[in-house]
């Protein structure tokens, strides 16, 4: 990416403080980008809300937003070799990774979302019992879903483009303008969302990206009286305080925060758990709020868990994207990797142990790189259990029967995902309707535009994809319709 300025009321600006993105896998420089100075933030806040005001996008027909994002997802596709450069170099995710997980299941779900939103109804008639109208003098009762007006989104680093897939076109598509904000650990490969807006024609005000070091910026994005809406995903901390500062203004905010998802596995399903402990690590070295890092297994088959985990941890190879037989790269940063560490020590101290793993790959020098880890936990109120750690580390905890297994799932203050594996369809269904979780994955796992995901607790408020997820970005009105008397 040639373009190291930031995007703000369709143009390109230039700040005074250099940030400087590091590359996880060898501690270089993955390239630096100006940063958006406060009178930016303001003029993209302004800009948005006058952009809303005037309809310059929110009048346009469904058919015509759709095809000016069409056009959008064109201009991304035009640019997907520097953009997967960039996904590697600033997240140091496989190659591989960022190209399916990143870049094609959010292009996919860009296209699939436009498409959704189009087979939505947007105004319809509103039932209301026939001597209610009569006594209103009602002739039509109408139900219309409204964009919002100005959204902030607020992306991580983890899935910068993917995440801001899912809130920019819904949101657009909707009618709002947007402002996008993403993670300062990943910000360049955001910058190509504001390169494919130019091109595609998205008028100016209607989407804006701007870039920080710090969170001063994501504070007013959150707290402005005229941004109407934050979508956020990132960490439940960060969530708690982006509420707060929601508070005074009453804005709506859409959540996807952190998560400590259980794999249950029932007794005739045990021979599935390599498979399933790779779906936590692969690719993203655990860096994912859906990861299902507690394997709730029955006590008597889990030291046989606890080996066949391990060998399949053991197969897996560390090292950087530019290694194509790698498939676990680093962590996202020092710290990241220090927290890795912080777990499994508080893992041992409370009566875990380290099965596999549990440090720095010997032969790795340079990156931030934390090996495959299996931890043998006692139970559930192990401090690897409790809090989510953002790394390759995943925690065996044996149960007595379904129900001790679905009580341990639940005690937790997450509830974003969950997996439940059994060769009986409907035991393994049941199960899962007893869990307390925003999703529940059964033999399978889908990630869809048409499918909605998000969180119970303090997981998450509101969902992202599927129809509810479009619904956020939408004020929904009553209008009665009668004849003047």
């Amino acid at each position: 990416m040639s373009e190291r300025r930031t995007y703000v009321a369709g143009e390109w600006i230039t700040g005074d403080e250099l940030l400087e993105v590091e590359n996880p896998a060898d501690e270089t420089s993955a390239g630096s980008v100006t940063v958006t100075p406060p009178s930016g933030f303001r003029a993209a806040i302004d800009a948005a809300r006058e952009s809303f005001d005037r309809g310059v996008w929110a009048d346009l027909s469904p058919a015509d937003r759709a095809r000016v994002l069409h056009a959008f997802c064109d201009a991304v596709e035009a640019d997907r070799e520097p953009l997967l450069d960039t996904i590697v170099a600033e997240a140091g995710q496989p190659r591989f990774f960022a190209e399916r997980a990143q870049l094609g299941l959010g292009l996919s779900l860009a296209r699939d979302t436009i498409e959704l939103y189009r087979s939505m109804v947007h105004e319809e008639s509103n039932p209301v019992p026939v001597d209610q109208l009569v006594a209103g003098r009602v002739a039509l009762s109408i139900r219309r879903h409204e964009p919002i007006g100005v959204v902030a989104a607020i992306t991580p680093y983890n899935g910068a483009i993917v995440m801001a897939f899912q809130k920019l076109i819904p949101a657009l598509m909707a009618g709002n303008s947007v402002i996008l904000r993403p993670s300062p650990l990943t910000p360049i490969s955001s910058l190509h969302l504001a390169a494919a807006a130019e091109a595609a024609g998205i008028p100016p005000g209607v989407l804006s990206v701007v870039v920080e070091s710090g969170s001063a910026g994501a504070e007013l994005l959150s707290s402005d009286p005229a941004v109407d809406m934050v979508s956020f995903t990132g960490s439940t901390a960060v969530g708690r305080a982006i509420l707060a500062q929601a508070a005074p203004t009453v804005k709506r905010v859409v959540l996807e925060l952190g998560g400590k998802s259980a794999q249950i596995y029932l007794p005739d399903a045990v021979d599935r758990v390599g498979a399933g402990a790779m779906m936590v690590i692969a690719g993203s070295a655990g860096q994912a709020c859906v990861a299902a890092t507690r394997m709730l297994v029955p006590d008597d088959r889990k030291d046989d868990v606890l080996g066949m985990v391990a060998d399949t941890y053991a197969t897996l190879k560390v090292g950087p994207p530019s290694d194509p037989t790698a498939l676990i790269g680093p962590v996202i940063s020092a710290g990241q990797r220090a927290r890795c560490e912080q777990f499994v020590q508080a893992a041992a101290d409370h009566g875990g142990k380290a099965v596999l793993g549990g440090g720095r790959p010997a032969d790795l020098d340079r990156g931030y790189y934390f090996e495959p880890t299996v931890l043998d936990l006692p139970d559930n109120s192990n401090p690897a259990a409790r809090d989510e750690i953002f790394g390759p580390v995943l925690g065996v905890i044996g149960y007595r029967d379904l129900d001790h297994a679905i009580e341990i799932a639940n005690d937790s203050i997450y509830g974003l995902s969950g997996q439940v594996y059994g060769a009986d369809v409907a035991a393994a269904t049941n199960v899962a309707r007893r869990l307390r979780t925003g999703a529940v994955n059964v033999n399978t796992a889908v990630f869809s535009a048409y499918a909605p995901g998000g969180g119970y607790k303090q997981s998450g408020l509101g969902r992202e994809r599927g129809p509810d997820g479009i619904r956020e970005f939408q004020e929904v009105k009553h209008i009665a319709i009668g004849e003047l008397r």
